[in-house]
């Protein structure tokens, strides 16, 4: 419980510096930061893939409970702010997949966000409980979530 308390401490202060921050964000690193931030996402995505889903690792709560954390605290962060005018092309050395159409969209982008928190969320609470079935069902939801934004606004 504590580490929740911790990790969603950690995403409020987080937004609170993106917003800050934003201005002094160059449009290439803006890129840059959320291309980082979706990497470390799908690394502690196959973190639980191969303890829960995969079963080619041995199960650690600790590590599924860290994993859940992160994931739900970089979906917290903010990292909207990193979704400004002039980065829906390359910049500098950063080449993006965000299909120009979600610079249109932010309601439904904000939607599919919130999608996201909540699916993050519920992990968390599944990883607490040490409920795999739960954890499984709830890491469905984050991966759906994701291909939902994905699906509408991600270029192959």
């Amino acid at each position: 419980m504590m580490r929740s308390v911790l990790a969603g401490a950690l995403a409020v202060a987080v937004a609170a510096v993106s917003f800050t921050a934003q201005a002094a964000v160059s449009p290439e690193d803006q890129i840059k930061l959320r291309k980082a931030g979706y990497s470390y996402m799908s690394w502690n995505m196959g973190k639980i893939k191969a303890q829960v889903i995969d079963q080619s690792v041995a199960y650690d709560q600790q590590q599924i409970l860290a994993a859940a954390n992160t994931l739900n605290a970089i979906a917290n962060s903010g990292m909207g702010a990193l979704y400004r005018p002039g980065t829906d092309r390359q910049v500098g050395a950063q080449t993006t997949r965000v299909k120009p159409e979600m610079f249109d969209n932010f309601d439904d982008v904000a939607k599919l966000s919130g999608d996201l928190s909540r699916a993050t969320g519920e992990l968390v609470a599944a990883a607490e409980a040490d409920d795999q079935g739960a954890i499984r069902t709830a890491f469905a939801a984050v991966g759906q979530s994701c291909k939902g934004c994905h699906d509408k606004y991600r270029m192959d």
